[in-house]
C-alpha cells in the first residue's frame, strides 16, 4: 500500500517539474551565455551578460519609458492584426465557397503574398503620411495572408461526406456554413490566426521604422544608433515575451473552443 504511495507521489512529483521543462533550455542558455562574457570568450561591448541585461530593463521600467513603448507597440499590434484578421476572415470565406471567386481573386492574393514587407514601407509613406496610418497598414498585412490562407485552406479540407450529409439534412446557405464548413474549418483558421499574430509583431519593427518616436521598434532602432546593445537586447526580449504571452492567451482560446475535438493532441 505504501509502495503505491510512493510511486504516486513521485508520479505527481515529474509531472509537476515536466511543467516547467521548456524553461530549461532557456536557463541553460543564459548560464553559458554569462559565463563567455565573464571569461572574455565574447566582448562585454557587442554581447552584454545577462545580468547587465537585466539592470538595463530594470532602469527603463523605472524611468517608465519602457511601459510606454510596450504600450503603444500593443496598441499598434492589435489595431493591424484586428483589421487584417477580419478581412482575411471575410474575404477567406469569399474565396474559399465560392469557385469563380477564387479564380478572380487568389491569384492576385498569392502574387502580393510574396512581396517582402520592407517593399511595402515607401509606397505606403506615399500613399498614407507618416502619422499611424502606414505602420496600421502594414501590421494588417502581415496579420492578412496567414489567417487568409488558412480559412481558404481549412474550407477546402473539408470532408466531402459532412457536406453531402447538411445537403441531405436540408442544410443551405448559411446554415451549412454555420454548422458544417466553420466547425470544420477552424482548426485550420485557428493555426493561420496564430501565425497572422506572430507576424503582426515580426511586421511591428518594420512599421515602426517609419518615423516613429514611440514604440518598441522604436527602441530598437534607437540602441542600434546610439551603440548601445544592451538597449536592442531588449527590445529583442521584449518582443519576444509580448509575442509568446499573445500567443499564449489564442492558444488557450484554441484548446477552449476546439475541445470538441477527438484528437492526438488532447490524449
Amino acid at each position: 500500500m505504501s509502495h503505491v504511495s510512493v510511486s504516486t507521489g513521485s508520479a505527481g512529483l515529474f509531472d509537476q517539474l515536466a511543467r516547467f521543462q521548456g524553461f530549461a533550455v532557456p536557463v541553460a542558455l543564459l548560464i553559458v551565455w554569462e559565463l563567455a562574457v565573464h571569461w572574455g570568450a565574447v566582448s562585454a561591448h557587442l554581447m552584454p551578460p545577462p545580468t547587465a541585461i537585466v539592470l538595463t530593463l530594470k532602469d527603463i521600467a523605472l524611468d517608465g519609458s519602457l511601459f510606454v513603448h510596450i504600450g503603444v507597440s500593443s496598441l499598434r499590434v492589435l489595431t493591424g492584426f484586428t483589421l487584417g484578421a477580419a478581412l482575411a476572415i471575410v474575404v477567406g470565406a469569399v474565396v474559399g465557397l465560392n469557385r469563380r471567386a477564387e479564380a478572380l481573386l487568389d491569384p492576385t492574393f498569392q502574387a502580393i503574398r510574396a512581396i517582402p514587407s520592407l517593399a511595402w514601407v515607401p509606397l505606403l509613406l506615399l500613399w498614407l503620411g507618416i502619422d499611424e496610418g502606414p505602420k496600421i497598414t502594414l501590421i494588417a498585412i502581415g496579420a492578412f495572408f496567414p489567417i487568409y490562407l488558412g480559412f481558404v485552406s481549412g474550407i477546402h479540407n473539408v470532408d466531402r461526406k459532412l457536406v453531402e450529409l447538411g445537403e441531405i439534412s436540408g442544410l443551405k446557405g448559411v446554415q451549412m456554413v454555420r454548422r458544417i464548413f466553420l466547425p470544420a474549418a477552424l482548426p485550420s483558421l485557428f493555426t493561420g490566426v496564430r501565425t497572422g499574430l506572430s507576424l503582426s509583431w515580426m511586421f511591428l519593427v518594420a512599421a515602426e521604422l517609419i518615423a516613429a518616436s514611440k514604440g518598441l521598434g522604436y527602441l530598437l532602432t534607437d540602441g542600434r544608433e546610439t551603440g548601445r546593445a544592451d538597449l536592442v537586447i531588449v527590445s529583442i526580449i521584449v518582443l519576444a515575451l509580448l509575442g509568446k504571452f499573445s500567443d499564449s492567451l489564442l492558444r488557450a482560446l484554441e484548446t477552449r473552443l476546439l475541445s470538441w475535438r477527438d484528437v492526438y493532441a488532447s490524449r
